[in-house]
């Protein structure tokens, strides 16, 4: 049986559902909750909800957000291996969502920054596994180190393996030639449409998607509303439309959308059917607030 090795960041989210347009220096009315969150822990609940065996790699710090963040993907049917930070305290996000389900990220990266080496369990990195990594983990400097070694670790043992490059501000600013370099090799990415054209250097979709084929064996873009591209060997390309859903909040939508994909993909299942099986993950959070399972 397939495990799913998901190695990055673990938040928690303050998600505020506003009622309109900010009114700086002013109020503006807003529905506030807390939930869990963080793009790879979001992926590993998601694959536990869906039945999948999945073992969620992170790093928290020494404090109440922190145990009430492991307890939560514990609940949730995750095994958790976590390093505890010392020094630094848990991540936080603070996520304001517009009416329209638009959302902008505050993040405090925290311990999620400590990651390293050590803590990525070597028992973990054996076939018939999947190692799922969060770009948050190669984007923040201080642990890049250990998302270089889990990619490094899965290729060695063979493992398939996905990356999901998480950010495009973080991108900007580390440079779309770094990351590329860092996950050089990696089976799948997993990008939005705006990291996709800033990674390859091309605007037009279908050119940036072929163009990444040079780094990854097989390339997946998300293109919200239209749904996602699958680009493959010999530039074969295959489309599936996003699933009509009232749109509530976006958060955890890509998150979501590997934890439908990987597991047909993984199967050997048809890029077309991968892909509704994404499609059809990402639609059952954006029609709520927060970015994880109904509990």
């Amino acid at each position: 049986m397939t495990r799913y090795v998901v190695v990055g960041d673990l938040m928690t989210d303050v998600v505020a559902l506003t009622s309109g347009p900010t009114a700086l220096a002013s109020d503006t009315r807003a529905v506030v909750q807390i939930s869990g969150g963080g793009s790879a822990a979001n992926t590993a609940a998601w694959l536990a909800h869906l039945g999948h065996a999945v073992t969620y790699v992170g790093r928290v710090g020494a404090d109440v957000l922190g145990r009430a963040a492991v307890d939560e993907l514990a609940e949730d049917g995750v095994d958790v291996r976590v390093g505890v930070d010392p020094d630094l305290p848990s991540g936080v996000c603070v996520v304001v969502v517009t009416p329209d389900g638009e959302r902008a990220m505050f993040p405090s990266t925290g311990a999620n920054a400590g990651l390293v080496p050590d803590d990525l369990p070597s028992e973990l990195f054996t076939g018939p596994n999947h190692l799922h990594l969060s770009g948050y983990s190669l984007l923040n400097d201080g642990s890049r180190a250990a998302g270089i070694a889990a990619l490094r670790l899965g290729t060695q043992a063979g493992l398939t393996t996905s990356v999901d490059p998480a950010s495009v501000g973080l991108l900007l600013e580390r440079g779309a030639e770094a990351f590329l370099g860092w996950s050089t090799g990696c089976g799948v990415l997993l990008a939005n449409a705006e990291e996709a054209q800033l990674l390859s250097g091309r605007s037009e979709l279908a050119e940036a998607g072929a163009a990444l084929l040079s780094t990854y064996g097989e390339v997946v873009v998300k293109t919200g509303a239209s749904g996602a591209l699958w680009f493959g060997p010999g530039g074969t390309t295959v489309h599936a439309p996003a699933v009509d859903v009232e749109v509530v909040d976006t958060t955890g939508a890509g998150d979501t959308f590997a934890a439908g994909f990987l597991p047909t993909w993984r199967a050997g299942g048809a890029p077309a059917a991968a892909l509704a099986a994404g499609c059809a993950a990402a639609a059952l959070v954006v029609g709520r607030a927060g970015a994880r399972p109904p509990r």
